[in-house]
């Protein structure tokens, strides 16, 4: 394991100076700082600091992802997480990031400069700087639906496959044979896994898969502009959505096209949000623990830091029936896009 009297000799300083820049000191440049850093980590001075027990601090990074008020997917996953850590008497910072913060600054670079044993992110996209450099990161680090094959990076999050597949067999039980799909965004785990589920899902269960009826959006209520015409024009009587904000946005547009939520067109969301409780019809909802979500996130950390390796901790989904689903009242043959007329 790499001592300070390491670094220093590699670099041909002092080992004050390495001390300084690996304690964040003011009277050192930031160029020879971001040196001593990025040296310690390379030596894998980082591992031995990060994995201490003692007086432990953590961090929640989120990027793309609001959750300052319970309204909103992340309040609950944080609120879950802190509640663990304060158990644990474990310090949590929560740091919002984006693409220029992660540009500038190394996650491990970032993590030892701060003292902080291990990570959580949230909302990161696959192809976001620091989801890029987790492949090779000895820092114990947790992802939200999202998986890096690194013994230490684990995974928590929600069994989507098994929560589409609850949506799918509930309309299917309630004769609706021309099932939509308004998934999230591309280039995405959790996007490709209920991709995945909802076509093996209505093949399980006797349905056709029609691309037409397989739209990708965004996790924002506008979205459904986009799509929805072209659903009903495809005979769609139902419609399975990635989110519960993405489900409003639905309901909206079937409500400007004049179609009737249920008895025209079904609707589930994906998270059971407190906006399903509130929007009109009620929203059937796919329910994701989130308190949960995030309390089995601090557990899955501490593991890590303590050396014991990981890979996913998924929670099991709940369907909740409320007013937005019916049993199909159409024809189960091609029906005619008539709203726009």
């Amino acid at each position: 394991m790499a001592t300070i009297k390491d670094i220093a000799t590699k670099l041909g300083i002092a080992v004050s100076t390495v001390s300084k820049g690996l304690n964040g000191a003011s009277d050192i440049s930031e160029d020879m700082r971001q040196r001593v850093l990025d040296t310690a980590v390379e030596m894998g001075y980082a591992s031995k600091r990060i994995q201490k027990l003692g007086n432990r601090k953590v961090c929640i990074l989120i990027e793309n992802m609001e959750y300052e008020n319970i309204d909103q997917f992340g309040y609950e996953i944080i609120v879950g997480f802190k509640l663990s850590a304060a158990r644990r008497h474990c310090d949590v910072s929560v740091i919002p990031t984006n693409l220029n913060m992660q540009t500038q600054e190394k996650f491990d670079s970032f993590m030892l400069k701060c003292g902080y044993s291990g990570a959580f992110l949230l909302g990161f996209a696959l192809h976001d700087d620091y989801i890029k450099q987790l492949d090779k990161t000895t820092v114990p680090t947790v992802l939200l639906d999202n998986y890096i094959p690194n013994k230490h990076v684990g995974y928590v999050g929600t069994d989507g496959y098994n929560g589409i597949d609850l949506a799918v067999k509930y309309l299917a039980d309630n004769g609706h044979k021309n099932i939509a799909l308004l998934n999230g965004s591309k280039n995405s785990m959790v996007t490709d896994e209920r991709y995945l589920a909802f076509t093996q899902s209505l093949n399980r269960y006797s349905l056709k898969v029609n691309p037409d009826l397989i739209g990708n959006g965004y996790y924002v209520p506008e979205c459904a502009k986009y799509h929805v015409s072209t659903f009903l024009e495809h005979g769609a009587t139902a419609i399975v959505c990635a989110s519960d904000l993405i489900a409003s946005g639905v309901i909206a547009e079937l409500n400007r096209l004049n179609k009737r939520v249920p008895q025209d067109v079904s609707v589930i969301g994906f998270d059971d949000l407190p906006i399903a409780q509130h929007l009109t019809p009620t929203l059937t909802t796919i329910r994701q623990d989130r308190v949960a979500i995030g309390k089995s996130a601090f557990m899955m950390l501490e593991e890590l830091i303590s050396g014991v390796s990981i890979s996913k901790l998924l929670l099991k989904p709940e369907l909740i029936i409320r007013n937005s689903t019916d049993r199909c009242s159409q024809t189960n043959d091609f029906l005619a896009f008539d709203a726009l007329k």
